[in-house]
């Protein structure tokens, strides 16, 4: 993690020297496993962290690379080698989607982007991984610090029994390229108000029920969509996965992995530890999600 604004400061001005573009009153707009910016042109920069995300981001320059030369509508790069590294952290540069304060896109038309998407066939010098949802699991709780006993036995039960379920699933969508993360803060309108996705960094080939169990948790779970606005989702894919027979371990794996995504952060303060406490408890208990905090 990037934790040290003015740590990625240093990294953002030595990176941009670098590329030739100007850092002055870059205004930062996250802190976490990648620092991004956004600069007084309109251009977005993040910085990763150093530990082998190189390879990463040199794969996720050319996802977007290829779906340009593809004309799929997704953020773009700037025309120049990437990323370039800088102390160990790869740093890329992106086209600012749309003006300083965000649009989001209905739904539907996150449907319509995914169903554009999974219609394409990536070439092969991409090396796209297949999906891999329990690794960065995984590797959240046996590192995490935070955990106490109790804590950290839940999750592993979880963790073991959700393994299981998801080795059993009979699939009924085909195996392609996929976003990896299509929910609906992944989707902005751009400076022509038109639906473009972003937030390449997790394609991957796998079953195209992963691109749809967001936006269907995201109602289900948590209410953030309305039945309408899940109904023209569904419709506007073809596809409704909550009628999907492994449609309950598909929501439930992306509830856990959003509680082991918590733990990460729970050091950072009391109200995260409060947040991450009440998730676990909510696995431990099968409660309901609907009082998780969105966003933290």
């Amino acid at each position: 993690m990037i934790n040290d604004e003015g740590k990625a400061r240093d990294l953002l001005r030595e990176a941009c020297a670098l590329a030739g573009i100007d850092s002055r009153d870059a205004r930062l707009m996250r802190l976490g496993s990648n620092a991004v910016f956004r600069l007084a042109a309109p251009v977005v920069v993040r910085i990763a962290r150093s530990d082998a995300e190189t390879l990463h981001a040199r794969r996720t320059i050319a996802v977007a690379r290829w779906l340009e030369s593809e004309d799929y509508p997704a953020v773009r790069t700037l025309r120049f080698d990437q990323p370039i590294i800088v102390d160990g952290h790869a740093v890329t540069f992106w086209e600012a989607v749309s003006p300083i304060g965000n649009e989001w896109t209905s739904v539907s038309e996150i449907a319509e982007l995914l169903l554009k998407l999974h219609k394409l066939a990536p070439p092969v010098y991409l090396h796209l991984p297949e999906v891999a949802p329990f690794a960065k699991a995984e590797e959240r709780i046996s590192s995490n610090t935070w955990l106490d006993l109790g804590k950290r036995r839940v999750l592993t039960d979880k963790f073991a029994e959700l393994q299981d379920r998801y080795a059993r699933l009979d699939w009924e969508l085909s195996v392609g390229v996929i976003h990896g993360d299509a929910g609906a803060g992944n989707t902005l309108r751009d400076w022509n108000g038109r639906p473009v996705m972003i937030d390449l960094d997790n394609f991957a080939i796998g079953h195209r029920e992963w691109d749809l169990i967001l936006t269907a948790v995201y109602y289900d779970s948590f209410g953030w969509h309305t039945a309408e606005e899940y109904e023209k989702f569904a419709r506007a894919y073809g596809f409704d996965v909550m009628k999907w027979s492994g449609y309950s371990t598909l929501k439930e794996l992306s509830e856990f992995l959003m509680v082991t995504w918590v733990i990460t952060k729970a050091g950072e303060s009391q109200r995260v530890a409060d947040e991450a406490s009440k998730r676990i408890e909510s696995i431990r208990t099968g409660a309901s999600c609907k009082d998780w905090a969105p966003l933290l």
